[in-house]
């Protein structure tokens, strides 16, 4: 899996959004200590996406260390005319993710997790399915892992050394 790690400068352009949030008790000598761990997609809407993990004692310190991380794992993904190139079909730990390319119009047929990390590619219309784990961390990982891995016809012909006219005509 060759991720394609981007630096972007300007980070005004980039959105987060919480996918979850989670509060984790410990429980000491003193009594219970409450503190937040919260996942936080960003993206730019044109291809460029990332996921970090924020934890904290308070809900906004989480929110705020989780988008800083995110910023720090920026990946570009292809999106073809609001959509994925090709289906594909992912696993990352417990999670499975299976991503399928839509006509204009159908909207996007994901939830939770998957929804939150293709709303901040940019993509609008696709299929998903996500099956085993709902663990938010490993259904983002898991769709960003696919985004990643998915190749657009530039690409592959640049792979294959032929004209751009010849991917599709064969």
């Amino acid at each position: 899996m060759a991720m394609n790690k981007v630096n972007i400068n300007s980070d005004a352009e980039l959105k987060d959004r919480l996918v979850a949030i989670n509060r984790v008790t410990k429980v000491t000598k003193g009594g219970r200590t409450f503190t937040f761990a919260a996942i936080v997609v960003v993206g730019d809407g044109k291809g460029v996406i990332g996921y970090g993990l924020g934890k904290a004692g308070e809900v906004a310190a989480a929110i705020a260390k989780g988008t800083e991380t995110a910023k720090k794992n920026l990946v570009k993904v292809p999106v073809l005319k609001g959509t994925v190139p090709h289906e594909v079909e992912v696993k990352y730990g417990g999670a499975k993710v299976l991503l399928k390319p839509a006509a204009a119009g159908t909207g996007l047929k994901a939830g939770g997790a998957m929804r939150a990390v293709l709303v901040s590619a940019g993509i609008t219309d696709v299929i998903a399915k996500s099956q085993g784990s709902t663990n938010a961390h490993n259904l983002v990982k898991a769709t960003i892992k696919a985004l990643s891995e998915m190749r657009d016809a530039y690409q592959v012909a640049g792979d294959r050394g032929i004209a751009m006219e010849r991917v599709f005509n064969g």
